[in-house]
């Protein structure tokens, strides 16, 4: 058992059996029992503690389940209990601060997802440059000619017009007198070419019965035509000319012509 000292309240542990109750308290060093004659009727209540703990009631101890060490211990303990009134709560846990959440780096798949599209378009930008930077010679080339008109429709980029001289037939020609020193020249031709041309300029050639050529001259569209065309030869398109050329010497017999 536990008896209080009645002075500091310091709590001694006693066994009748095991260990007598001292004289003195281990911790003041005054008397633990009065030596009034009067008895224990009459003396004062045990004060509370300096401390604010309440006095605890003694505890019987079977004298079989415990030691001395383990009764030291006990009441050790005992003087550490204080009352509910003056006990301090225990601190709360405090949560560990949670950062505010983070995007995530996109995948690496997500990234080599888009990487190859990127790079193919990078490369049809760069192809479609080259072609519209070099698009007149290209279009030049019978080849290349379908791509570069595709290309120009979607992108509404002009091509120089398509040039064959040589995909134009002569159909017929007539060279003869209309007044002293003027010939009248009628000619019709057709564009063979897979594509529209421009009208063609001709050049004719007089000849006399030897051979000789007497003179020669290359007529502009607008000069056969009068006026200069509005539109091209579409393919297959013919197209009938006639003009009026100076003589370029008497015995005029022969002639010839090319178109450029």
């Amino acid at each position: 058992m536990f008896v209080p000292c009645p002075h500091c309240q310091f709590l001694v542990a006693h066994h009748p059996q095991l260990r007598p109750l001292p004289d003195a308290c281990p911790r003041c060093g005054r008397p633990l029992q009065e030596t009034d004659d009067a008895g224990g009727d009459d003396a004062p209540p045990p004060a509370a503690a300096p401390d604010g703990s309440a006095a605890v009631e003694a505890v019987a101890v079977d004298p079989a389940a415990q030691d001395v060490p383990a009764i030291a211990e006990a009441a050790s303990a005992a003087t550490a209990v204080s009352t509910p009134g003056n006990s301090e709560p225990p601190p709360a846990l405090q949560s560990p601060a949670t950062s505010a959440p983070t995007r995530a780096p996109a995948p690496a798949r997500d990234l080599a997802r888009w990487r190859w599209p990127l790079v193919a378009s990078l490369a049809a930008l760069l192809v479609l440059q080259i072609l519209l930077a070099d698009r007149d010679r290209l279009a030049a080339d019978p080849r290349w000619r379908p791509l570069m008109e595709n290309v120009c429709a979607l992108v509404r980029c002009d091509l120089q017009p398509w040039r064959e001289p040589s995909a134009f037939s002569m159909l017929d020609r007539k060279v003869r007198p209309a007044t002293p020193g003027t010939l009248r020249v009628d000619a019709t031709f057709r564009n063979d070419a897979r594509w529209a041309q421009p009208w063609p300029a001709l050049q004719l050639a007089l000849a006399d019965a030897d051979g000789r050529i007497l003179g020669s001259g290359v007529f502009a569209p607008q000069q056969y035509l009068g006026q200069a065309p509005g539109t091209s030869l579409s393919p297959g398109q013919s197209a009938q000319v006639t003009f009026l050329v100076q003589e370029p010497a008497p015995g005029t017999v022969a002639f010839s012509f090319e178109f450029r």
